[in-house]
């Protein structure tokens, strides 16, 4: 079990959720996100950690909007925290970068492209923070564990671990179920993304998605019992500057996630 802030995740515990925008694209999308979120979290009584990266440092094309810039976005961040009372989760590409982002954000999110990045996991782990590491499409579960001896050999087993699927031939990805259970056995909660998880990557020069089957990740995954879900969510997501074929219409949140609730409770009630 971690603990961010006064949320406990694991050990059997209720869901968590961790959803927000893909990336900073302005203040007003970011503000009315976090806090329409909020809103329905504090309505189903789901522990809510707000997510939304400052900089998306992996885009298909160099012409892909990549962020605000670090400073602008971190502001950003920062307000959300304050005025929304919410944990804030981004990600960080470069050790250079943590020491910013690390009086900002309570937990430290390793992209899945970077899983394996010595240097940088150890950084991140220094800090002491929660990490939660995006298990690579390139990965499979059972060599999670490499990835927590390395943020472990800096005394931080703050750590979680996100499935959002596996490479399968070109341009596709594949979730297997097995993996949350396999990842489980290493201690530490297991998240679920499931936006990134129908992504269609380098689909005709950006990364494509099949946005219909946000949901049934979502359930399934919940039917296996994780410890937390991760969406990418968006007020209008056809206009999203990033992963627009991939992020859950902020509509239909509300709707899911009540749903979610019953299967998460039925699994973890079981006799």
């Amino acid at each position: 079990m971690v603990k961010v802030k006064n949320i406990s995740i694991g050990n059997g515990l209720p869901f968590v959720l961790i959803a927000g925008p893909c990336v900073i694209e302005n203040e007003y999308i970011t503000f009315h996100t976090a806090e329409e979120i909020k809103k329905i979290t504090e309505s189903l009584n789901i522990p809510y950690i707000f997510k939304s990266s400052y900089k998306k440092a992996n885009r298909t094309s160099l012409n892909s909007f990549s962020g605000l810039g670090l400073d602008e976005a971190l502001k950003i961040l920062e307000k959300v925290k304050k005025e929304f009372d919410l944990p804030i989760l981004t990600d960080v590409h470069t050790e250079n970068e943590i020491n910013s982002v690390n009086t900002i954000a309570d937990v430290l999110q390793i992209p899945a492209f970077l899983c394996r990045q010595t240097e940088l996991l150890i950084a991140a782990g220094m800090t002491g923070k929660v990490i939660n590491v995006k298990k690579g499409q390139f990965v499979a579960p059972h060599d999670v564990k490499h990835i927590a001896e390395k943020v472990e050999s800096t005394s931080n087993s703050n750590i979680m671990f996100t499935e959002r699927g596996t490479t399968f031939g070109y341009h596709n990805l594949i979730v297997d179920m097995r993996s949350l259970t396999i990842m489980k056995e290493f201690g530490y909660p297991v998240i679920m993304d499931a936006t990134h998880a129908v992504q269609i990557p380098s689909h005709g020069g950006k990364s494509g998605g099949e946005r219909k089957f946000i949901s049934v990740l979502a359930k399934a995954s919940a039917a296996v019992g994780i410890d937390g879900l991760f969406l990418e969510v968006h007020p209008d997501p056809k206009n999203a500057l990033s992963d627009s074929d991939s992020q859950m219409p902020l509509s239909d949140l509300k709707s899911l996630l009540s749903l979610i609730k019953k299967i998460d409770f039925v699994v973890k009630n079981e006799s």
